[in-house]
């Protein structure tokens, strides 16, 4: 994805692995990621992309790089979380990605992400590699202003990541 805009997409709001307003990825041939460049998801309050989860991006064991781009104003609206808690429907997390599954990587560079929101965790990102083999990468970027509202990671607002070590972070702002 080269030069794209993604404005004011929509999918289902509840389920534990519903997600992807703009965005969802499965399996990619090869294990090859997907590139994003210089796209704009949301971008303006009117213009937010909504979703159970990962209003912007979202997949399933596949990796994502992402370069020069902007996420902002995109909303994760499910409740209950992944796996879902007894009683709900399920979802809610990563306002702007929302990466699952095992083997695969993150990787954020040059990139804007703000004003995203997760009613349960990761307003900006929610990264799980089940196994603990994936990879979060994070340079040159700023991350702000993405609130979970359920939980995230300490030390990283914004994010709830699960992966092998913690998150790699260089020459970016979190707050």
């Amino acid at each position: 994805m080269v030069n794209c805009r993604f404005l004011s997409n929509r999918c289902a709001t509840t389920g534990p692995d519903v997600g992807g307003a703009a965005v969802r990825a499965f399996s990619q041939h090869e294990n090859k990621p997907l590139y994003v460049v210089n796209s704009t998801f949301g971008g303006e309050p009117r213009f937010g992309n909504i979703c159970s989860n990962g209003g912007g991006l979202s997949s399933i064991g596949v990796s994502y790089s992402v370069f020069n781009s902007l996420f902002s104003h995109n909303s994760a609206v499910g409740f209950g979380a992944n796996p879902q808690r007894p009683g709900t429907p399920g979802g809610g997390s990563g306002g702007a990605i929302y990466n699952d599954g095992n083997r695969f990587d993150l990787n954020i560079c040059g990139t804007r992400i703000e004003d995203n929101h997760a009613r349960e965790g990761g307003g900006a990102i929610f990264y799980v590699s089940n196994n603990r083999s994936g990879h979060l990468i994070i340079k040159d970027s700023i991350l702000v202003r993405n609130p979970s509202d359920g939980f995230e990671t300490h030390g990283y607002p914004g994010i709830f990541y699960l992966g092998d070590g913690p998150p790699q972070v260089h020459n970016s702002t979190i707050d």
